[in-house]
């Protein structure tokens, strides 16, 4: 293993170096820049710590760049930074720390690079590399760093107990770190894991959320979402995802593990997208199921309405979890309230009106619901999957030749609302959102063509049942729609 640096990055380094020797301070770079380039990894971002005042090198570095970069920095927490050309440089003084039980806020003072490096979180993490004259370039590795990334194992510096208990966000990074770089825990560590799960309450949901989204970003989220379950950390941020869980069997007849099941879904959506969301989507899909699951005799396990129940789940979830409460979490909502459609179109004489409401109701996020519903056709039965996906494609082709033909997906009311109020002289009321509901339902339907012709004839014909009728004859103003 070999660090490579572009020149860019060691003409930043050397300069950063000389700053510090202005200062008569030593720095070293350290952390998840020299592991990932030990890696072969892309990294934008460099973690350097000095034996003095990292803000005043961060001030005297920049000061030696051209042009000068603007240097944001922290006093209460010693750290600066600044951007420079795409690269991101953070600065902070060498400490060693010490924690009370109930904080994860530890007691802070200056210390030396040894210190830095033992209160680092993992071993891969603890490497550091001169930026001074005398020794630049040369690695420090206390803790066999090297040897465990060539081996692949997340290990902590200190007994991972004191890890820990320290600061218990490390446990969700040893997860994500697992799940990121396909590297094993060791088993004390994992077992350690496991001894102080509870101690994840002390952290904030925002911090646990932001490494869980890192999982699910990850090439297999999988990975990490099942070391979650395992150790006991998930139950303690999403019970919901947890309470999946399980096979219960009743009369001979079983159902399947629906978190295991999700798992499987997750990472066939992350092989075919790198949208999160649409991983969230996929991670949300059946959470409806605990809340639905009932056993009919003669017929076995059902989960009748999940998806309309896990739409209902989906914004409590998204605040428990200090997800964004957006357009974000009204795409996942949506998803989740229609993975089952495309997949009951697979059913023999479904209609051009089914095609066209699915359509309608998925618009723009068709595609991506598409993903998901594919995704979701798992079974150790591979004839069986080789059925689904088989019909599956023949609904893919349905659906192109319905909405080249209607338009829906794209669809606009050939006659608006504010049209529909100066034909019967309306005012904004409940007559006005049923004429739009009357001329919407019977285009899906098929009944009318999507023209304003058709439209404003059913419209007459629905006023009567109404009792109201159109004032004269409606003339649409020209460049209107017709």
């Amino acid at each position: 293993m070999e660090i490579v640096c572009t020149p860019e990055e060691l003409r930043i380094f050397e300069l950063v170096g000389n700053a510090s020797a202005e200062l008569n301070v030593s720095c070293y770079l350290i952390g998840g820049f020299v592991r990932d380039k030990l890696l072969g990894r892309p990294t934008k971002d460099a973690d350097i710590v000095c034996t003095g005042d990292g803000i005043a090198l961060a001030h005297a570095a920049a000061a030696l760049l051209k042009p000068r970069p603007h240097v944001s920095f922290f006093k209460n927490f010693g750290t600066a930074h600044f951007r420079y050309n795409d690269f991101d440089l953070e600065f902070v003084g060498a400490r060693k720390e010490s924690y009370r039980a109930e904080s994860r806020k530890p007691d802070v003072e200056p210390g030396t690079i040894e210190d830095d490096q033992l209160r680092r979180d993992f071993t891969i993490n603890a490497l550091a590399i001169s930026l001074n004259k005398d020794d630049f370039g040369k690695l420090t590795d206390p803790f066999d760093g090297l040897a465990d990334l060539e081996r692949k194992i997340i290990r902590t510096p200190l007994g991972p107990d004191v890890t820990f208990s320290d600061d218990p966000l490390r446990m969700m990074r040893a997860i994500r770190f697992a799940t990121q770089l396909n590297f094993e825990i060791l088993p004390e560590v994992f077992e350690a894991i496991c001894r102080n799960c509870e101690r994840i309450k002390i952290i904030s949901q925002e911090r646990i959320t932001d490494e869980l989204n890192k999982i699910m970003a990850a090439a297999k989220p999988s990975v990490g979402l099942d070391l979650l379950y395992k150790s006991g950390l998930l139950k303690h941020f999403f019970p919901q995802a947890v309470d999946l869980t399980g096979v219960e069997i009743i009369e001979g007849k079983g159902h399947k593990d629906n978190f295991y099941h999700t798992l499987q879904v997750i990472d066939n959506t992350a092989a075919k997208s790198d949208n999160l969301w649409l991983r969230w989507a996929a991670f949300l899909h059946d959470i409806g199921k605990p809340a639905t699951k009932k056993f009919e005799d003669g017929h076995g396990w059902t989960f009748h309405g999940h998806e309309v129940v896990g739409e209902r789940m989906t914004p409590r979830i998204f605040k428990q979890l200090k997800l964004p409460l957006n357009d974000r979490m009204k795409y996942v909502a949506k998803l989740v309230a229609l993975h089952l459609r495309p997949i009951s179109l697979t059913k023999e004489d479904i209609t051009d009106s089914a095609m066209r409401r699915l359509l309608f109701d998925a618009g723009e996020d068709l595609e991506d619901l598409m993903i998901l519903c594919e995704s979701d056709i798992t079974s150790k039965n591979k004839m069986k999957v080789k059925k689904y996906l088989e019909n599956f494609e023949i609904v893919k082709e349905r659906l192109v030749a319905v909405e080249e033909n209607d338009r829906i997906r794209s669809w606009q009311p050939p006659i608006s609302g504010d049209e529909i109020m100066q034909i019967f002289n309306l005012t904004p009321s409940r007559e006005v959102g049923v004429l739009k509901n009357t001329i919407r339902e019977a285009i899906l339907d098929g009944v009318i063509p999507n023209t304003f012709e058709a439209a404003y004839a059913l419209l007459v014909e629905k006023g009567k049942e109404l009792k109201i009728q159109p004032v004269g004859n409606f003339i649409r103003p020209s460049g209107g729609e017709g």
